[in-house]
């Protein structure tokens, strides 16, 4: 699975000169680093393809908790990924993906991006990496929780004036800033040198 290297996702941190084509992620390729991308072109822990898929077939190589199975798996943003160290995927202030060596491995951050009523009767949570959880707890899209590697809840952080975010999108996209009000479906963001009215959906609280 492939794509042309100018077609690629811009968060990508990649020379826009050299082989035609690239991993593509099995799935949100605009929104993931492919592993085989991170380990070889980003953290340089491995040369070739051939050698990715030996750290997989050895079972070195684990995402969110669970051990990967393909050299094209798709890391979103706020995914921790266990090769030599555990790594978070975050943003970086140019808006292009990036590594940060986590000594958290425990937890990961998502973002609630939607949701809806199921059989039991219970609420369940889309989040934004594709995952989701079912909880009895006040959650609103646009809020974060933090999931332990079973993907338990285990902390809630509500989208809210005074709240830390990270922008992932759009002009502002990896910058750090905090929210000075909420109007309908925009949020008012100050950051180091400037401010900015952006749509809720262009933030993470953090």
């Amino acid at each position: 699975m492939h794509q042309t290297r100018l077609n690629a996702s811009l968060k990508l941190p990649i020379k826009r000169k050299g082989s035609k084509y690239l991993a593509r992620a099995i799935s949100d390729n605009d929104n993931s680093v492919p592993v085989i991308i991170a380990l070889r072109d980003m953290l340089g822990l491995a040369k070739t393809s051939a050698e990715v898929k030996s750290m997989i077939h050895r079972k070195l190589i684990k995402l969110n908790g669970s051990l990967v199975s393909e050299s094209n798996a798709s890391i979103r943003l706020f995914n921790i990924l266990e090769a030599d160290k555990n790594y978070l995927l975050s943003l970086s202030p140019t808006g292009k993906f990036h590594f940060e060596e986590s000594k958290e491995s425990k937890t990961r951050l998502c973002k609630i991006t939607g949701k809806n009523l199921i059989k039991s009767g219970k609420i369940q949570f889309n989040l934004h990496d594709g995952s989701n959880i079912i909880s009895k707890d006040k959650l609103a899209i646009g809020d974060s929780v933090y999931l332990d590697m079973s993907g338990k809840l285990v902390k809630h952080k509500s989208l809210d004036k005074g709240a830390s975010v990270l922008i992932i999108s759009g002009k502002y996209s990896g910058t750090n800033g905090k929210i000075d009000s909420m109007v309908d479906n925009k949020v008012s963001i100050s950051f180091n040198g400037g401010k900015a009215v952006l749509e809720k959906s262009a933030v993470a609280v953090i």
